[in-house]
């Protein structure tokens, strides 16, 4: 019997995880160097299990998504 999402263990259990998969994707999608990158605000959605990551690097500014059980970047939204 596979356990149902709420008995999973989350991947992306705490911030500083969160923050630096997002700092890694940006890193890849925009070539940008992670010392480079701060951390603007970070947020956790309990309803939908998602952590959201404010970034900033240079002038450009991103909010990336991400699923905390499978650990993934779902969006990356340039504001």
């Amino acid at each position: 019997m596979v356990p149902g999402i709420g008995l999973m263990k989350r991947r992306l259990e705490k911030e500083k995880d969160a923050v630096a998969l997002a700092t890694s994707g940006i890193g890849k999608e925009y070539n940008a160097k992670p010392e480079d990158i701060e951390t603007l605000e970070t947020k956790y959605d309990d309803d939908a299990g998602d952590w959201y990551v404010a970034l900033g690097w240079d002038d450009k500014r991103a909010i990336i998504k991400m699923d905390s059980v499978q650990g993934t970047i779902t969006e990356i939204k340039e504001i």
